[in-house]
């Protein structure tokens, strides 16, 4: 189901259930203006979901050929196995932490006993992705109207995106959305280091520029107060 969040910003539900379920986002950045106008999305969901990703853009209006160019939050399936079904139409540049681009591509191999790195081990040989430009974005670079900031701890290079023309911060799994209406942090079984998760939350709430809509990968995203949700998480924390 599509929802817009903001002129020019749509929340794309993939996935039916729990734990199955995520977001991906849609930017349209010619209503915000800024270095570059290109519509952007932000990770996208499973290599199968119901609805698809396509079937989500196509409810926008748009479909996988009008993208310029894809962020990932981070390298999981669920935020990343969507690249699949994107191509041939959609063939830009995607942009992912550096950190977790050296994970894709094998540069850094996870410790065996590590539950999570086992699970990437496996992950990236029985499921790679497509073959597109893979382009590593480091802390504080700037893609058109956005800012990565490296928010490690659920991955070595999970990265959040703050895009100041719509108010908006992609937090990917750095969060989740709360039973109370705010926000908490991941399950620990699937995070790498839930001490430096933690340690992301605080520094990134006192870094980032103020935001309104806080579009996390799980949950129903916060559409004002994001910014104070994120602070009042780290106060908690």
């Amino acid at each position: 189901m599509v929802r817009e969040l903001r002129p020019g910003l749509w929340l794309l539900e993939l996935g039916l259930l729990p734990p199955l379920a995520s977001n991906a986002y849609l930017v349209d950045e010619r209503q915000f203006g800024g270095e570059r106008e290109e519509l952007v999305l932000i990770d996208t969901g499973l290599w199968w979901n119901r609805p698809s990703i396509a079937d989500e853009l196509d409810a926008v209006g748009y479909g996988p050929g009008d993208l310029d160019r894809v962020l990932l939050t981070h390298y999981d399936l669920d935020h990343v196995g969507g690249l699949n079904r994107l191509v041939p139409e959609f063939d830009g540049p995607v942009s992912v932490g550096r950190d977790d681009l050296d994970l894709l591509e094998r540069r850094v191999h996870p410790e065996l006993l590590h539950h999570k790195g086992l699970f990437h081990r496996a992950s990236r040989r029985l499921f790679p992705l497509p073959d597109l430009a893979l382009e590593p974005l480091s802390d504080g670079e700037t893609v058109g109207g956005f800012t990565a900031y490296h928010t490690p701890g659920h991955n070595p290079g999970h990265t959040v995106f703050h895009h100041a023309g719509a108010s908006a911060a992609f937090l990917g799994d750095l969060v989740w959305a709360a039973d109370d209406g705010g926000l908490t942090t991941p399950f620990w079984g699937d995070s790498y280091d839930m001490v430096q998760l933690r340690e992301s939350v605080g520094a990134l709430a006192d870094r980032i520029p103020a935001f309104d809509v806080a579009a996390m990968g799980h949950g129903d995203p916060l559409v004002t107060g994001g910014h104070a949700a994120l602070r009042a998480l780290a106060g908690r924390l």
